[in-house]
């Protein structure tokens, strides 16, 4: 008798753990499995979420199958301790693995809303942005110019939201002056700054936060410039007239004002280089626009004949060589290009058309130069 029961229940516990086993698989198989979601969704998780609240959610929006399959493998991967708030793209199709791994691995949001800075030459604007999860392409709500009025309700409704997410975009060609005069105007950013040296930041784009000072924003700005035109001086052509990567800062800075087209860096910053090797003038009119503004503001207008000849420390049709400081802070490219011109015989360029976009026509002679001279000033003609 003892030895029958002993059988049945060495076979029941086989059978149990055949079934353990089974369901172990099926349940790893289930994890892994493409998920159910036909359209990718943005999945909020505040502050202070748990694993538990984000599975109902997931399971609510029909992203996942089992919420309780979902946190027995976030808890089997060590993953539920590890959740990060933040907004997030699940796309369709997405495993509960693969989701998993979004919401616990930190790093930028990827889905919600967007408020993005712009800093540019001839003004600032504030956009407010949401990203559709259908395309994962951002779609504008409102625009504005943070010094013009009160802002749009679009932004107010989100100036506070504990997700929406901050970005600074810095344009390539502004002034130093025009950088700490914009971030003055931000809300979310606090404190004042001193004016930084003129080309020391790098344009480029800057996640912040509310409560962030402005000089910390300037400061990783300056790092980032740093960083750029160290590497880029390391790497810079042979027998360049370019004492220092202070001087390449300078001259990309003007590079940076000077062209027409990201295509024409190169050729642009061979007629600089050919002009200081063969020891003549710069001539170029952003020089002479900084002397008169200082790099505080847009002249808005044309340059008179008293001003070019005007002498002030940057005025490249008085001065011999580059002038003291740079005049704009200049992007990656542009110090790219300075540090490794095209290799030309150009020694002058002159605008294609009166659309500044369309570039430049470049000589190698003054003959040349001045048929491309007359060919834009009869285009002046025909336009006045």
């Amino acid at each position: 008798m003892w030895r029958h029961i002993a059988s049945n229940a060495l076979s029941f516990l086989v059978v149990l753990v055949f079934l353990m086993g089974g369901a172990l698989i099926w349940a790893q198989n289930s994890y892994v499995a493409s998920g159910p979601l036909d359209q990718a969704i943005c999945l909020e998780v505040p502050r202070g979420s748990s694993m538990g609240r984000v599975s109902e959610n997931l399971e609510d929006q029909g992203a996942i199958s089992s919420a309780v399959l979902f946190r027995l493998g976030a808890d089997y991967t060590d993953r539920a301790q590890a959740l990060k708030a933040g907004s997030y793209l699940v796309p369709e199709r997405a495993s509960m693995a693969e989701i998993t791994d979004i919401i616990t691995r930190g790093g930028a949001s990827t889905c919600g809303t967007e408020v993005v800075y712009r800093i540019g030459i001839t003004r600032a604007t504030v956009q407010v942005r949401e990203i559709d999860p259908a395309t994962g392409r951002y779609v504008t709500q409102a625009s504005f110019d943070p010094a013009e009025g009160a802002p749009p309700a679009e932004y107010r409704a989100v100036r506070n939201r504990p997700d929406t997410r901050y970005r600074i975009a810095l344009a390539e060609g502004v002034t130093s002056w025009q950088v700490v005069e914009e971030l003055k105007q931000l809300d979310i950013l606090d404190g004042g700054a001193d004016v930084p040296p003129e080309g020391s930041l790098a344009p480029d784009s800057y996640e912040v936060s509310p409560g962030d000072s402005i000089g910390s924003v300037l400061a990783r700005m300056q790092e980032a410039q740093e960083l750029i035109l160290a590497r880029a001086w390391e790497s810079r052509a042979g027998d360049l007239p370019l004492d220092s990567p202070e001087e390449a800062l300078i001259l990309a800075s003007i590079i940076e004002k000077e062209t027409g087209g990201p295509e024409e860096r190169g050729l642009v910053a061979s007629v600089f280089v050919n002009r200081l090797e063969r020891g003549m003038r710069l001539q170029t009119d952003p020089t002479v626009i900084y002397g008169i503004t200082q790099g505080q503001g847009v002249l808005g207008r044309g340059l008179r004949q008293s001003e070019l000849r005007r002498a002030t420390p940057w005025n490249t049709y008085v001065i011999d060589g580059l002038p003291p400081t740079p005049i704009a802070n200049p992007g990656r490219a542009s110090i790219e290009a300075a540090l490794n011109p095209d290799d030309t015989d150009f020694i002058f360029f002159v605008a294609r058309t009166l659309d500044p976009a369309d570039g430049h026509n470049f000589a190698a002679t003054l003959d040349e130069h001045n048929r491309n001279v007359a060919a834009y000033r009869a285009l002046e003609r025909a336009n006045q």
